[in-house]
């Protein structure tokens, strides 16, 4: 159970203008009197974060604006891959009497964003808890607990029969005297790491208060659901990341949003079936063309000074899976949503909720959750022009980029009645290694003659959505586009999945992880254990262990252009072995002095439990803290030395990778020493308490007052119990 006190959320915009081009730059300013409870899907590939608020709000997680792009990562292996801006959920009725403030409203919503939370007064959190088939495995570094699933995967229930790898159950009643109950699953399938499915319940109740001290059981007439989902893809390469794509980018100015399968007895060319023949009703969002974007071929978002990989070349979606026809009815309607209207992300309407504001909230049911479907999606409107300076044809205007929203109902729920409604959340598009491989084409115009198989859909999306171009530039955007067939393929295995849960059954089961994962550093080789009770799993055949050099995330593969291959290991930082059943220990001889290794442990079975070989998912097992080789202690003073010297800036990355492009090693020192760095003419720099035992220190060239030190000559004193030594080095920046 979690409690959140109540808070304030404000919101400024400020018009900031350029020579060249007018932005809206949208500052949120917040502050916060609540802690909110979110817990973590992390299991997979695509992470997010879930609030007990029953909506994930703008910045609501952190209240830092930095964090506009803040979840659905995918892939989430990589850094900065955060696709979501925000979300909101509206809850409305018609001719609702209000117990609380004794009026009777023509129209009355509840809100949960999408910048703004009431979590005392509108939207109150219950519950929130994570169930899993087991727990996250302990990991340990040097003694140390190292892995993100140690706060990320924060597992309340564990429950060996789930029909998911981790459930999150969320119960949050509301105003509206309706209690919502949210289930969100996912999944550690191989094949299915790349969506969240969620079911959501709402039941009148007559509740208007956590423990039900105010209560009063009146039919609701016209109930609404509608969500929105504003999209920013992804963050990579925007302004507090890479910062090579424009900067309002970042809260999803740009952002691309389609709607398939709103008219199921009139089809689209661009509607898309599942396999049995029924229609697919989703949403899908890309990063468009931009106005500022320089040059402006920025569709993937191409890292346009550096090395032109794509970093913004994901597709997002939301598939609806099912929504009951009504209270007494729970087949599936296939006219909902019924509601499928974009909205303008930065309309007035969506701030400053208010559930007693009458008129507001007139225009909220009227204008928003019912609205219908638009004759065309703002796709559709934008078409090969620039998304950002798209006006919304009902406002006019547009400054802060365009949402999804979807409106299910009317329903009429009877005190007691409840409906359901499921849809999955998912992210995809190119693999990363080809966004390595199309981006360094692209910039260098090589191999562009290599497109795609093309598809309906794919036709589709480059008739509509490339401009003319040569011929680097539409491989670049054929590429691109084939995630918009990449995300209807998830939508169906999500529908796939959704059915076998239907019917009690489950996707077969990866090996578990082992449950402890060990790694100490050592002084010629680096010691890894693990538990075997991934061995008892039907079907298992061994291990993968994966180093990775410099970095958690370091790039495993790496694409030779001349050839234009992509080998999916680069064995200068990345190293793999396969190890037998009953391999429970490993000794790493390879390792290097002075660098960083980060490891991952995956079990995998014999492709018994389905038509693939399964394994364990990488992010139970992959570490945060990097071991490292030590070697003993130095026996005599004359032995001390400092690697590299000179160190020069012109062979940073060749020195000790690119995690640590500015580090020194002070070698064969005591087990216990003080090293005090000067500089030339006397002043102390930085101080190092050196006491793990061994004879190896590293230091990254940072003062004791955070600056990275300058070119120069430096002077290092090694104080020990016995005596003192005195080393020279020189740095050339």
């Amino acid at each position: 159970m979690y409690f959140l006190t109540r808070g304030t959320y404000f919101l400024a915009s400020i018009l900031v203008m350029t020579s060249k081009i007018r932005h809206l730059v949208l500052i949120l300013l917040c502050s916060f009197s609540y802690s909110q409870a979110v817990k973590w899907m992390s299991i997979g590939n695509l992470h997010n974060w879930y609030s007990a608020a029953g909506s994930e709000v703008e910045i609501g997680r952190t209240g830092q604006i930095s964090d506009q792009q803040d979840g659905l990562r995918w892939p989430a292996f990589y850094r900065v891959q955060d696709n979501q801006a925000a979300k909101g959920l509206w809850l409305g009725a018609k001719n609702f009497y209000d117990p609380v403030v004794d009026k009777t409203y023509e129209h009355k919503v509840v809100h949960a964003g999408p910048r703004h939370l009431d979590i005392q007064g509108e939207t109150i959190p219950v519950e929130l808890t994570m169930y899993g088939r087991y727990d996250h495995p302990n990991v340990i570094v040097d003694g140390d607990p190292s892995t993100n699933l140690q706060y990320l995967d924060d597992v309340d229930v564990v429950d060996p029969n789930l029909i998911s790898d981790r459930k999150i159950y969320n119960v949050v009643q509301t105003t509206i005297g309706v209690k919502m109950k949210r289930t969100i699953y996912s999944f550690a399938h191989p094949e299915h790491q790349n969506y969240h499915i969620q079911e959501y319940v709402f039941i009148n109740n007559g509740c208007f208060d956590k423990d039900c001290n105010t209560s009063y059981d009146q039919t609701l007439e016209g109930f609404q659901i509608y969500l929105q989902y504003r999209y920013a893809i992804s963050r990579e390469g925007m302004v507090y990341d890479g910062n090579w794509l424009p900067q309002s980018a970042a809260w999803g100015h740009n952002t691309m949003n389609d709607v398939i399968g709103e008219n199921p007895n009139n089809p689209a060319p661009n509607d898309q079936f599942y396999d049995d023949g029924s229609i697919i009703r989703g949403l899908l969002s890309w990063h468009g063309y931009h106005s500022s974007a320089d040059p402006p071929e920025n569709i993937g978002g191409p890292d346009f000074g550096g090395d032109g990989h794509l970093g913004a070349a994901q597709f997002v979606g939301v598939v609806t899976l099912h929504a009951d026809k009504s209270p007494l009815d729970n087949s599936d309607d296939i006219t909902q949503p019924q509601t499928t209207w974009f909205i303008t992300s930065d309309d007035i309407t969506t701030s400053g909720n208010n559930q007693y504001n009458g008129t507001k909230s007139t225009n909220e049911y009227v204008n928003y959750m019912t609205v219908g479907h638009p004759e065309s999606s703002q796709a559709e409107y934008v078409g090969t022009g620039n998304a950002n300076e798209f006006n919304d044809p009902r406002a006019g205007t547009n400054p802060g980029g365009t949402s999804q929203g979807i409106g299910f109902g009317p329903y009429t729920l009877a005190p007691g009645d409840s409906v359901r409604i499921v849809l999955a959340e998912a992210v995809s598009g190119l693999s990363r290694a080809m966004c390595y491989k199309v981006g360094h084409n692209w910039k260098n115009q090589v191999n562009t003659d290599q497109l795609p198989e093309s598809s309906t859909l794919h036709d589709h999306m480059m008739q509509n959505y490339h401009r003319e171009s040569d011929a680097h530039n539409y491989y670049k955007n054929a590429w691109v586009y084939t995630g918009a067939d990449s995300i209807i393929e998830v939508f169906k295995k999500a529908k796939y999945n959704y059915s076998l849960m239907q019917g009690g059954q489950s996707l077969p089961e990866p090996p578990r992880p082992p449950s402890l994962f060990e790694i100490s550093s050592g002084g010629d080789k680096i010691f890894l254990d693990w538990s075997s009770d991934s061995e008892t799993y039907p079907g298992f055949a061994g291990y993968n262990l994966y180093r990775l050099k410099f970095k958690p995330d370091t790039t495993l593969f790496i694409y030779d252009i001349d050839q234009n291959e992509i080998n999916p290991i680069d064995n200068t930082i990345a190293k793999i072995w396969t190890l037998d059943p009953g391999t429970n220990q490993f000794e790493d001889v390879t390792a290097e002095r002075g660098f960083d290794y980060y490891y991952f442990l995956e079990a995998f079975d014999n492709g018994t439990n389905d038509d693939i070989i399964l394994n364990s998912s990488k992010f139970f097992t992959l570490t945060n803290k990097a071991a490292s080789l030590k070697r003993p202690p130095g026996t005599s003073f004359d032995e001390i030395r400092i690697v590299p010297n000179p160190y020069h800036i012109s062979a940073r990355d060749l020195q000790y990778g690119v995690s640590a492009p500015d580090r020194l090693m002070f070698l064969n020192i005591p087990p216990e020493c003080t090293i005090s760095i000067f500089t030339e003419r006397g002043d102390l720099v930085d101080t190092i308490e050196h006491n793990d035992g061994s004879g190896d220190e590293a230091w990254n060239s940072i003062t004791s007052s955070r600056q990275i030190i300058v070119s120069g000559v430096y002077i290092a004193h090694f104080d020990m119990p016995n005596g003192s030594a005195i080393r020279k080095f020189s740095v050339v920046r």
